[in-house]
């Protein structure tokens, strides 16, 4: 563990040292349509659409008689990726997307230009609340919110409906059926026991908040009163709703809400971003192995929060989008970020299934699937991430939060943990 933080640690500090060396103010081109000039866009992974990519290639060669060229990372290696190559103008991507949670890492040394001259032009208040906190620094915008995917809970109607129990209006309903849907073979609510990206929704659905900033500096907030209170409902909703091993975090809490062999189900309820309903069904007449959405057995709805009708704030999954503050074409990058949030680029997004970033398209989003996309929009808008301190990214580097909500799921003293792991998540906070 120790080796892991250090890790961590070492690469913070060479993006530090390395960012900090560019200039945001300087390399600016001042020539948007020579057709001479190559902009480099990173996509992280495949979920942009092939569509999508080709409308942006397309769309901007059209407006600026310049090149785009996308290049796709995989989400495994692109922190290092991006810490090796954001600093140096030689080898800096342009523009890229980049992790929510990673945003703040990265804008807090330096490594993005300040978009705050063109934030209303790109959508301004419009755009998901809780993404462009992500990408703030000392209320100037440096990262910008690309799509959002929602975590929702699903649940088996037949199971509920049996129990006579109903769509919950908040969380302390929610808590309370859960637990009376549980038996010895079946999670009433199905939930890892390290599994604080799910977890940390009872905490800000509290008030409460993983960390702070106090002054020019962040510190953990795991002993607040209202963190507290939240991770005592988690604690006690995992000893008497779940039936999930104590040491899993990330799962696939989908095989356990479709039928198994026998033709029940494992879970009651679970928790899990809205992609999970291509993984939820029934087997096919046709074809046993290929499962269907059965809108009689399954349902979905957004977490409720703690008063009557309200949404818990789900921690939000998705990316950013930012422009290198290293990168010598400047105006340029700033024309691709005018297609990308331009009314016909986010309707596509919302079209193929992405959340927008701009909420105004969120009606395509929904169209879509009105099933899931309803629920997802109304969880994104009311989403809460991670806090942008400096050294979020070190934090989940060391793994300290699976230990953490780990201990406290096996039913150890919440006080006592909380006053533990603010030492040592403080220690990495700030960078």
């Amino acid at each position: 563990m120790q080796r892991r933080i250090m890790a961590t640690a070492v690469l913070c500090t060479a993006l530090v040292l390395t960012a900090c060396g560019g200039d945001a103010d300087t390399g600016t081109d001042g020539e948007t349509t020579a057709e001479d000039q190559t902009l480099t866009l990173w996509l992280m992974g495949g979920d942009t659409p092939d569509e999508l990519r080709d409308y942006l290639t397309d769309t901007f060669a059209e407006e600026t008689g310049a090149e785009l060229v996308i290049e796709e990372q995989d989400w495994a290696d692109a922190v290092t990726k991006l810490t090796t190559a954001l600093p140096d103008a030689s080898s800096t991507p342009d523009v890229t997307e980049i992790g929510n949670t990673w945003a703040s890492t990265f804008t807090g040394v330096g490594a993005f230009s300040d978009l705050s001259d063109v934030y209303e032009e790109l959508g301004g208040d419009d755009l998901l609340p809780s993404f462009v906190s992500a990408g703030d620094v000392d209320g100037a915008h440096y990262a910008l919110p690309y799509y959002f995917g929602s975590r929702l809970i699903w649940y088996r109607k037949d199971v509920w409906q049996e129990a006579g129990l109903e769509v919950p209006t908040t969380l302390a309903e929610f808590n309370e059926s859960v637990t009376r849907l549980r038996t010895e073979d079946r999670s009433g609510f199905y939930i890892g026991g390290e599994d604080w990206r799910n977890a940390i929704s009872w905490i800000f659905a509290n008030g409460g908040e993983v960390a702070v900033q106090e002054g020019d500096e962040w510190v953990s907030a795991l002993s607040d009163p209202a963190t507290q209170e939240g991770l005592r409902q988690f604690q006690d909703l995992f000893t008497t709703a779940s039936n999930a091993p104590v040491t899993e975090s990330d799962s696939t809490p989908w095989v356990n809400i479709n039928d198994n062999d026998d033709g029940v189900p494992e879970a009651a309820t679970i928790i899990a971003p809205g992609w999970a309903y291509w993984s939820i069904g029934r087997p096919t007449e046709e074809d046993p192995d290929v499962l269907e959405w059965d809108d009689e057995t399954f349902g979905v709805f957004a977490l409720p929060g703690t008063e009557e009708g309200s949404v818990a704030p789900v921690f939000a999954g998705g990316s950013n989008i930012a422009i290198s503050a290293a990168s010598e074409k400047q105006d340029l990058a700033r024309e691709l970020l005018r297609i990308i949030f331009s009314d016909e680029y986010q309707t596509m997004l919302a079209s193929s299934g992405l959340g927008p970033a701009n909420v105004e398209h969120v009606d395509a989003f929904v169209e879509l699937n009105p099933t899931v996309n309803a629920a997802a929009a109304e969880a994104a808008l009311g989403s809460k991430l991670t806090p942008p301190a400096p050294g979020w990214a070190a934090v989940e580097g060391a793994t300290l939060l699976e230990e953490f909500f780990g201990k406290v799921a096996a039913g150890g003293d919440v006080a006592e943990l909380a006053a533990e792991y603010d030492e040592q998540l403080t220690a990495l906070l700030n960078g």
